[in-house]
């Protein structure tokens, strides 16, 4: 394969079928993405995990956990070499990978095209481009789509471009110059200076495919980098540690299915929690949980849009369902597949299985309805107001929680285990309550309605004081009658259920800080092992956030302020963070981003913010 001096086709270098190479860490992965999917790329330029035509849908480049039969797309430089940089262009969801070699620099930049004049495009659209400087670079291009569970290669066909055909799905490659590419097998190129080499991917699925020729995709790329810019400008200026702030709003952005405004809980499924154990899960779903977290923190930092569009869906998805909250739902609102292993594929750094479909979706989770309820209450606190049938949806929700909250639930861990009495979930049944009687008082309510959830909230914090108390620490615990913590309790100063600085939610925090620690600012979510499955886990990141959160929120400013700047030493190298962290060696583990984690760190920074000496002033 040669770039030529013009537009002839060049016949490629190719070698043998590859050798499987080892899984890149979790943690040095770059996300890009056009809002309904999203691929993975690993420090050496190779797309190792990328489903379409959604984050939940097939997987075209599955390397990343079936090994190299599953697919890949490389470009990046022939020789071995780590990378002299990696970075977004600011402000954007573009990645720029640097390496120098013997020949001169090679720069890869990359980006999938989201929207065109405000619309969305009708395809996927992937451009990668190739720059050398300071001599020419060797460089290989490996494109191996394969398709699904047995990595079906595609049948090809070549005419001004190279069409991989899986039958009702098809993806096309452009390049410029145009180069001879054969799927399955590594070509290389030399890539000159001043002579970049573009590559385009496009995708279809049950319709014709849509051909962008190369020259215009990048200046498609450009235009979609000014809207990213535009978005974050938007972005609220007295954020601290504002640039780190962005790009967890882009990541969460970016994790937003556009065409139904869910938010994805993260882009994969089955990045193991515990390397070489079983604990891996299908997490391109929506949990309302962790989407209401997103839409609340959307809202305190000037983005309006993504949370009216998430409760515009979530009335549309719990339609069915209803007065009952599912736990999660797939992207379209629908219920999620039945959880099965995927045959033959060895999992990441050989962790089996890999999963697809969640069993938690049928699980009972109270604290679900307590985010739902609170994210419309703070829209509502933003200056909306809930149309008629959102409010009928969130009374439906309300009168659920008056009526279960006696039952034990999986919690918000979704235990596979006894369901039990957790404190956290009863917490949350309490805002729930809660927040249904402030939206009452400015949304039409009825006496005995407001009576019922009246009656059931004062009875949950009764209990919740008296059975998920230990008097002895001085503090809430887990379940009630059991001494273990949880670190979803950090959550407590923020629900108001105790007054600001309490004793009781000082000593909850000191608590979990203290028994709960895995080291530095790491904290377990919980007593590792109590969770009925064999092997350990990681550090939760989410869970160190909040801690930050809480001891801002119990007035200890400085000590919050310390420990975020610590945490976000911890992220990847593009300010990525994944679910967990192995305490031992800082590695990240589990689904890969999370949406959850980024989520935290914003939640963390406007504690920080609205805890400043000048906006208590």
């Amino acid at each position: 394969m040669t770039t030529g001096e013009a537009t002839t086709p060049g016949e490629a270098t190719t070698g043998p079928e590859r050798p499987p190479a080892p899984s890149a860490p979790i943690g040095d992965h770059g996300l890009i993405g056009d809002t309904r999917t999203a691929a993975l790329v690993t420090g050496d330029g190779t797309i190792d995990w990328c489903c379409l035509p959604g984050f939940d849908g097939t997987t075209v480049f599955g390397s990343l956990l079936g090994g190299p039969g599953a697919g890949r797309f490389r470009a990046g430089p022939a020789q071995p070499v780590t990378p002299s940089e990696r970075r977004y262009r600011d402000n954007t969801a573009t990645l720029r990978t640097s390496w120098d070699t013997d020949g001169g620099r090679l720069v890869l930049t990359e980006a999938m095209v989201a929207e065109v004049s405000g619309r969305l495009l009708p395809t996927t659209l992937l451009v990668r481009r190739l720059c050398a400087e300071g001599g020419p670079v060797a460089a290989v291009i490996d494109f191996d789509p394969r398709w699904g569970e047995h990595h079906r290669r595609p049948r090809t066909r070549r005419g001004s471009l190279l069409i991989c055909d899986f039958g009702r799905s098809a993806l096309s490659l452009a390049s410029h110059p145009p180069l001879e590419i054969t799927p399955g097998r590594p070509g290389t190129i030399t890539v000159e200076p001043g002579r970049p080499v573009t590559l385009v991917l496009a995708a279809a699925h049950g319709e014709p495919l849509v051909h962008v020729d190369p020259v215009t995709a990048w200046e498609l790329v450009a235009d979609d980098e000014a809207r990213w810019r535009r978005w974050a400008a938007e972005v609220h200026e007295d954020l601290p540690h504002r640039p780190e702030v962005v790009r967890s709003l882009l990541t969460l952005r970016l994790l937003t299915y556009s065409p139904s405004g869910a938010p994805v809980a993260a882009p994969t499924t089955s990045l193991p929690e515990d390397p070489g154990g079983i604990r891996n899960w299908d997490y391109r779903y929506t949990w309302p949980r962790d989407a209401s977290i997103g839409v609340s923190t959307f809202l305190r930092t000037g983005k309006s849009l993504e949370a009216d569009r998430f409760l515009g869906w979530l009335l549309h998805a719990s339609r069915l369902d209803r007065p009952r909250l599912p736990a999660l739902l797939t992207l379209m609102g629908g219920p999620v597949p039945a959880e099965r292993n995927l045959t033959g594929w060895p999992g990441y750094a050989g962790s089996a299985p890999v999963r697809t479909g969640n069993a938690a979706a049928g699980q009972h989770q109270l604290d679900g309805y307590g985010w739902v309820l609170d994210a419309a209450w703070n829209s509502v606190c933003a200056g909306r107001r809930l149309n008629s049938e959102t409010w009928r949806a969130m009374r439906a929700f309300a009168d659920t929680v008056a009526a279960r909250w006696p039952e034990p639930d999986a919690g918000i861990w979704e235990i596979r285990d006894d369901a039990a009495h957790h404190v956290h979930s009863k917490l949350m049944g309490w805002l729930a309550l809660d927040r249904a009687l402030r939206l009452g008082a400015t949304h039409r309510l009825g006496g005995r309605q407001r009576r019922r959830w009246t009656t059931a909230r004062d009875e949950l914090a009764e209990q919740i004081r008296t059975r998920g108390f230990d008097p002895g620490r001085g503090g809430y615990t887990r379940a009630y009658g059991s001494p273990d913590l949880d670190a979803a309790l950090l959550l407590l100063p923020a629900t108001g259920f105790e007054p600001p600085g309490s004793p009781r939610a000082r000593a909850t925090v000191d608590m979990i800080r203290t028994e709960l620690s895995a080291g530095g600012p790491l904290l377990h979510r919980y007593p590792p092992g109590r969770d009925g499955l064999p092997g350990g886990e990681g550090a939760f990141l989410p869970c160190s956030f909040w801690l930050v959160q809480a001891l801002a929120g119990t007035g200890r400013r400085s000590e919050a302020t310390a420990l975020f700047d610590e945490l976000l030493e911890l992220a990847g190298p593009l300010g990525l963070y994944g679910e967990e962290m192995d305490p031992a060696t800082g590695a990240h583990l589990g689904n890969f981003p999370q949406a959850l984690t980024h989520a935290a760190l914003v939640q963390a920074a406007l504690a920080l913010r609205d805890t400043a000496p000048t906006a208590a002033a």
